[in-house]
Formats: structure tokens, C-alpha cells, sequence
């Protein structure tokens, strides 16, 4: 008996999908080389730490979260005050979103310094670069106070590496003897990724053993994404010592990222 052709729904999706996974590609290698236009046309690389240069960054931050279907929503101001700046680490895609509502450098491990493209991108952008365990990070703040000290903001992940989004960890406090040395406040940025369903979104996450080719290719294939982000009032280093800043800055973001979870999760049953 002659069977009926199975339907060919389930292909054209596939299709579809490929098709529109080429098309992301191709945004984010057109985001990727207008990086690199605004690096040598604004010939940022011969001074990549000038504030000025910030507005070059938040421009690209902007372009790269359209291309990975991030919205970034801002609750309140962003502070444009000299400080230095700290958030929670979830993603790498964290930089494109703080980057796009906040005018700042970024501190990255040094790995990324010899990603292709994307390090010299990084670097050309000012982007200030730390090796990890190996005694660099006095170096490392020798160089953000200088940079506070002339008004270059600076933001670094002092959790030093990404969760998924639910909690803050252990905030790693040496590196913010630079507010202290240049006599500047602490700003603190949250963020949090929420899915269509009004949930912690569980693609953004950089965690666990998934190589980052494999999960920059789950972002580019995920649904819309609000990246939501609030800045809480700065912390004035005057007084603290490293310990206790530490403490404080441990306290505030704990305390921020429950009140930002609460405000924009939908609430569970």
C-alpha cells in the first residue's frame, strides 16, 4: 500500500534555522570588522586608555548585543563618575552588555589577549589584560590606579570567574586597592539574563565544560534575550582598607542581585 509522503515541515525548520544562523555569522563578522574600522579610523590604539575612547566601545557593545538578539534593559541611571567599576560575571557576553550601558575599559584574563581578531580588537579598545596566579595582579592595579587616577574608569569581574546567574561568589578583593590608592568610589553594575518565560536564562551562562565555540554557537541559536542591568550607589573607598572594602563590596552586590532578581523574574508559583 502506497504510503503518504511524510511532511516537510521539519526540514524547511531546519533550513530556516541554518539560514538563519548564517545570517547572525555574517552580522557578527560585519559587527567585528566595524570594530576594527573605529579602532584605526579614530586611530584608538595609539592611546587605547583615553576616556574619550569609551564612547567607540559602548558603540561596538551596542552593535554586538543586537547581533546575539541581547535587549539590555537599564533600570535607572548608569553613573558616568571616574571609579572603578565591578560586576558579576555570567557570560562573556557580559562585556557586550555592560559595555553598551556603561562607558568603560574592561579587565580580561590574559587568554583572551591571543584570541584571534577579537584580542587585537580587545586590546586596540584598551582593554587591560591579567594573568592569573601568576603575581601580575599588582601590576595589574599599579596600572588601574593609574588609569583612576586620570579619570579612565576601569570595570573587572572580582568573583574571577562566571556562575549561572543565581548567586554572587566569593568576591576576590585585591584588586580593588586601586579605588583605595587613587582615592575613587567603587561602582557597582548587576546583571541578570531573562528568558521569554520571565526566567533566569540557562543559554547565556558560560559554565561548566562547554567549549566557547560550541556556546557561542547555542547564543547565536537562542531566542531573545533581556539582559537586565542597574548600577547601585557608589561605595566611597575613603577609609576602607582592601579587607573591608571587600566586605562591602561582597555585601552590596549579594544584597543588589536579589533585589534585581526579585524585580524583574516572574514571580514562581
Amino acid at each position: 500500500m502506497h504510503q503518504p509522503a511524510k511532511p516537510k515541515s521539519s526540514s524547511l525548520k531546519g533550513f530556516s534555522r541554518f539560514a538563519l544562523y548564517l545570517k547572525k555569522i555574517a552580522a557578527a563578522a560585519g559587527a567585528v570588522t566595524e570594530g576594527f574600522y573605529l579602532v584605526f579610523r579614530h586611530q584608538l590604539y595609539k592611546d587605547p586608555n583615553n576616556p574619550v575612547n569609551t564612547r567607540y566601545v559602548q558603540y561596538f557593545c551596542r552593535k554586538l548585543c543586537k547581533v546575539f538578539n541581547i535587549e539590555v534593559q537599564v533600570h535607572g541611571d548608569i553613573p558616568r563618575q571616574p571609579a572603578l567599576w565591578v560586576s558579576n560575571h555570567i557570560s562573556w557576553l557580559d562585556v557586550a552588555v555592560l559595555g553598551s550601558g556603561a562607558r568603560v575599559f574592561f579587565l580580561a584574563k590574559a587568554e583572551i589577549e591571543n584570541w584571534p581578531l577579537l584580542g587585537k580588537l580587545a586590546k586596540g579598545g584598551g582593554t587591560l589584560f591579567i594573568k592569573r596566579g601568576s603575581g601580575d595582579s599588582v601590576k595589574i592595579r599599579e596600572q588601574m590606579t593609574a588609569f583612576l587616577k586620570q579619570d579612565s574608569p576601569v570595570l573587572f569581574f572580582p568573583e574571577a570567574t562566571t556562575s549561572d546567574g543565581t548567586r554572587i561568589k566569593k568576591v576576590h578583593g585585591r584588586l580593588l586597592g586601586a579605588a583605595i590608592e587613587a582615592q575613587r568610589p567603587v561602582q557597582i553594575c548587576l546583571i541578570c539574563y531573562v528568558n521569554q518565560q520571565g526566567e533566569l536564562d540557562m543559554v547565556a551562562p558560560f559554565i561548566g565544560e562547554t567549549p566557547f565555540a560550541k556556546h557561542v554557537q547555542n547564543v547565536l541559536e537562542m531566542p531573545n534575550v533581556a539582559a537586565h542591568l542597574i548600577a547601585l550607589p557608589a561605595i566611597d573607598s575613603a577609609g576602607h582598607t582592601v579587607e573591608s572594602l571587600t566586605q562591602e563590596v561582597q555585601r552590596k552586590m549579594t544584597e543588589g542581585l536579589a533585589q534585581l532578581h526579585e524585580r524583574v523574574l516572574k514571580p514562581s508559583a
